[in-house]
């Protein structure tokens, strides 16, 4: 059967053989049809790069903007459509390097999105140079000795800014990824999804083997909501925990401006309720 949000016809899609990305278009439009969400309501927003071509492969609205801009786009679509479910997609030298401010203010603002980041170690699209989160020793047509910088630890940094939603998982296990990713499209706030995925063009340290070997999934036992913990979680490496490693409540960033679907009168009526609203969530904290 197909999927509303896959295409009939076949398409010509810009990445490698082999490349993580088609796994994650796989098991996206696998959890958007189990969540059961309606095609027109669904909204995707990218910048540049490898990744951020996905919703171009959705059968769905979306906008491609600058790079590392994506954030701030997704926001703005989600405040002027609450009923939208909202998903922001990039690449880890997109939204960590470009898109490192926007990725610390997103944080901080809550906004109720989706942020899948396919997170293989490398710039893709500009031909391998280091990326954010390239580990050290990583040689590449510019960094020809190796890298020697530690690291961007993107979990750990968004734990540290409070996010209320933070995962992480590996395209070579798709259940899993299924599983966050509706786990994060289900939550309310910004809901931060660490893909591992391969490079098979440009990033031949951190293979396909290396991700697998190099991970591991949660206990069962483990609680998300014990933040202390979850940043210690975080920091761990090789191998990398997989799952929800930290979720909380808070304000969004559309209860803050007062903004509310179905609601006809102008903005600047909405806002009085807000000392209500904040009152409302902030007991639930």
């Amino acid at each position: 059967m197909t999927s509303a949000f896959d295409y009939e016809q076949k398409l010509d899609i810009g990445w490698c053989p082999g490349c993580g990305n088609f796994a994650i278009r796989q098991t996206l439009i696998a959890a958007l049809d189990e969540l059961g969400l309606e095609r027109e309501k669904v909204v995707l927003v990218s910048g540049i790069g490898q990744a951020a071509k996905m919703p171009q492969y959705l059968n769905t609205s979306y906008l491609n903007g600058l790079h590392g801009r994506a954030l701030p786009v997704a926001a703005a679509v989600k405040a002027c459509n609450p009923e939208l479910s909202v998903i922001a997609v990039g690449g880890d030298g997109d939204m960590y390097g470009e898109g490192g401010n926007h990725f610390m203010h997103a944080i901080r603002r809550n906004p109720d999105i989706a942020l899948f980041v396919h997170d293989n170690m490398v710039y893709g699209l500009t031909k391998g140079q280091a990326a954010p989160t390239s580990r050290p020793g990583m040689k590449t047509p510019l960094q020809v000795a190796g890298v020697y910088q530690k690291p961007l630890n993107p979990l750990a940094l968004a734990i540290s800014l409070d996010a209320s939603f933070v995962a992480r998982s590996f395209s070579g296990d798709p259940e899993h990824l299924k599983e966050m990713m509706k786990k994060a499209i289900r939550h309310k706030g910004l809901a931060l999804v660490d893909i591992f995925q391969p490079c098979v063009s440009f990033n031949k340290l951190n293979s396909f083997d290396w991700f697998k070997r190099n991970s591991y999934r949660l206990p069962e036992d483990y609680d998300p909501r014990d933040r202390a913990a979850a940043f210690a979680k975080a920091l761990e490496e090789e191998p990398f925990p997989l799952g929800v490693l930290y979720e909380s409540e808070r304000l969004t960033f559309e209860e803050g401006l007062g903004v509310y679907a179905r609601d006809p009168r102008p903005l600047y009526e909405r806002r009085r309720d807000m000392a209500k609203v904040r009152e409302e969530v902030l007991s639930r904290s």
